[in-house]
């Protein structure tokens, strides 16, 4: 999926069930291969991640739609309850 980096910046994403995920404050560049591996959210869902910091980094590869919002894969269980890995 082919996207302008600033057409991500500011954008709001959803889950395919539309659940409010998150805003995108910025994109994750792998300068390597010249494509974006994530996407950095801030105003991020607390019901669904349990995230002590500002935001979350979530995968591209879990982007399904660009459009006026974006759109991602729904998440199969709430990301709170996954188990830490140490």
């Amino acid at each position: 999926m082919n996207a302008e980096i600033t057409s991500l910046l500011e954008q709001d994403v959803y889950t395919q069930k539309g659940i409010y995920v998150g805003r995108v404050d910025d994109a994750v560049l792998d300068p390597d291969n010249g494509v974006v591996s994530g996407l950095a959210l801030g105003d991020v869902n607390r019901d669904l991640f349990d995230s002590k910091g500002k935001g979350i980094v979530i995968p591209y590869r879990w982007v399904t739609a660009v459009g006026d919002i974006i759109i991602i894969r729904h998440l199969s269980r709430n990301a709170k309850a996954e188990p830490k890995v140490s």
